[in-house]
């Protein structure tokens, strides 16, 4: 998985990789030849006492060791721009396919899984990128080209090689196979402390209302010791590697002395040759530690690499039209025809057999008891899931089959959560429409009953707002989502149980103002407060996911029973009257 991710993201990165191994290719062969012409300076310089030789060769030994340098730097530059570049490839990747998926995939990976494959599993195969860019290419050449110059300079002495690589494969073998399902637990455990941290954070109100700080202290600690666990575990295990391979280069280096020293003693070989045969050992080592350190990165890479790959081999159940309609001859039209929706799995659907039309200068009422599918129902037409049966038509063309923007361009949906990004109150309100003018900023704030407290805020339109509005109470953030969706003057609003937060003095208002602002428009508006609904032309009653009645306010009091349950909860008889 972690071969076939990083082939796919680094291809367009050919030429800067065969650049970069060029230079780690000429900067490794020149650390090569370095010991065999300090063996030289030794056995034909220092030994004969030829002061010309050692000047001329420590010369050669100064230009081979700056042309190194110069290649090693120029192949960290570009490994390290490669590396982030595949980052920032792999992250965008993520994030596009992120964006594409609907209401029910995002909640098949959840939120801080999704955070967490997008930040840190990125990260950790960018790392391990860069470190096979700076290692890995290196380490192969350094340890070929060293036991090729190590042959030549003594073969008898090379035999300790058969014994030494062997012992250090056999330890890194054992330990990365130890290693991977670690790390795959440990990745795991990040999921679920970013998952309960987000939680704490999302519902701090909650849990000081009820006196819980406790209790989430336990939860958040027990997560974070599961995830101290696992971490200790693959502490052990790497503290233990280093240990193992310093103790087969120490022993190995003692075992060379040993040998070499009598090989030197009996003639067959020269004291140059033994340090430069010492020095090839040490390369051989440094390099199989290099790559024991980068195969230590390899396991978590690919347990993230897996995670990634996860993530862009979802598709999303909101499939955009192979032939997208982008020209829609009527305005406003909107109609539900025999519409089905069951979530994956779900032993019941959801919406059984809907029938709705709603036209343009009409207001549509969807009420029903909690759980009867109403913000699913409103879902379904700005496709935040798609109907299992059935059709959603807009302006008499299947949802399905109309371009998403031009979709997006016809529908204003104001959530039942409404969401305000960080910013100011003029960037949220020109979310869907970034040309408006601060005069129907202004003019949309009038109708949605925000302008006077946008007025009193300091700076006005440029007031800040903070992550999610969280510096806005809720009333007021439910206004001024009705204003970022008035601005964009769509031919269709769906307000999802968007007045649940307002006085019904405040919600009255809106609601006068929003009928002559929406004359045009074809207006849903799903809720629980019977009040915010009754005046409206049309009144569907859901009720187990099927239309169980639908007229105006009167009709439905007078022959519906469900309907007049729900009335006579809120309201007396002569207030229904």
């Amino acid at each position: 998985m972690l071969i076939r991710l990083l082939r796919a993201h680094l291809r367009p990165y050919s030429q800067p990789i065969l650049l970069l191994v060029l230079l780690q290719l000429v900067s490794t062969i020149g650390m090569l030849y370095l010991p065999t012409l300090n063996a030289d300076i030794i056995d034909d310089g220092v030994l004969k006492g030829d002061t010309g030789y050692i000047l001329r060769i420590g010369g050669v030994m100064i230009a081979v060791s700056l042309a190194q340098v110069l290649c090693s730097i120029g192949a960290v530059y570009y490994a390290a721009r490669t590396a982030m570049a595949v980052g920032r490839d792999i992250r965008a990747a993520v994030f596009d396919r992120v964006q594409s998926f609907s209401a029910r995939e995002l909640g098949q990976f959840g939120a801080p899984s999704l955070i967490t494959r997008t930040t840190n599993d990125v990260q950790q195969v960018q790392m391990l990128t860069m470190l096979a860019f700076t290692l890995m290419v290196a380490a192969p050449i350094m340890c070929v080209g060293g036991v090729v110059m190590a042959l030549n300079l003594d073969v008898p002495l090379s035999g300790l090689l058969l014994l030494v690589i062997p012992m250090l494969g056999a330890v890194v073998v054992v330990l990365i196979r130890r290693l991977r399902p670690q790390f795959r637990g440990m990745q795991t455990r990040i999921d679920g402390v970013n998952r309960i941290l987000r939680e704490q954070i999302t519902g701090i109100r909650v849990i000081r209302a009820f006196v819980k700080d406790g209790h989430e202290q336990q939860r958040f600690g027990a997560a974070n010791e599961e995830l101290a666990d696992v971490s200790l575990k693959v502490g052990r295990l790497l503290a233990f590697m280093f240990p193992a391979v310093m103790a087969v280069v120490n022993i190995s280096s003692v075992a060379v002395l040993w040998f070499g020293a009598h090989r030197v003693d009996s003639g067959a070989m020269q004291i140059g040759a033994l340090g430069a045969f010492l020095s090839y050992l040490m390369q051989i080592l440094m390099s199989v530690m290099m790559a024991t350190f980068m195969f230590m990165m390899v396991p978590r890479a690919e347990v993230c690499a897996e995670r990634i790959q996860e993530v862009l081999a979802t598709e999303s159940s909101v499939v955009p039209p192979a032939s997208p309609v982008t020209e829609l001859r009527s305005h406003g039209h909107l109609e539900l025809r025999g519409v089905d929706f069951r979530f994956p799995g779900a032993e019941a659907s959801v919406l059984r057999g809907i029938d709705i039309t709603a036209r343009p200068g009409e207001t549509t009422a969807v009420i029903g008891s909690t759980g009867s599918g109403k913000s699913t129902l409103l879902g379904l037409v700005p496709r935040l899931f798609d109907a299992t049966g059935g059709a959603v038509l807009v302006n008499g063309v299947d949802v399905r089959e109309i371009a998403p923007e031009r979709l997006a361009e016809v529908i204003g949906l104001v959530p039942q959560k409404p969401y305000l990004f960080t910013g100011t109150i003029a960037s949220n309100l020109r979310y869907g429409r970034p040309d408006a003018t601060d005069e129907e900023l202004w003019q949309a704030l009038e109708t949605a009953q925000a302008k006077e407290f946008v007025e009193r805020l300091e700076g006005g339109l440029q007031a800040p707002v903070a992550q999610g509005g969280t510096n806005v109470s809720g009333g007021q953030r439910q206004r001024l989502a009705i204003a970022r969706a008035l601005v964009r003057r769509p031919e269709i609003y769906l307000f999802d149980d968007s007045f649940s937060a307002l006085d019904y003095a405040t919600d009255a208002k809106l609601r006068r103002a929003l009928a002559a602002d929406t004359a045009d428009a074809t207006v849903v508006i799903v809720a629980q407060r019977v009040s915010t609904i009754r005046d409206a032309d049309r009144i569907i009653v859901l009720d187990e996911g099927a239309v169980v009645g639908s007229g105006t306010h009167h009709q439905l009091m007078a022959d519906n029973p469900t309907y007049r349950e729900i009335v006579l909860s809120q309201l007396t008889e002569q207030e229904a009257a």
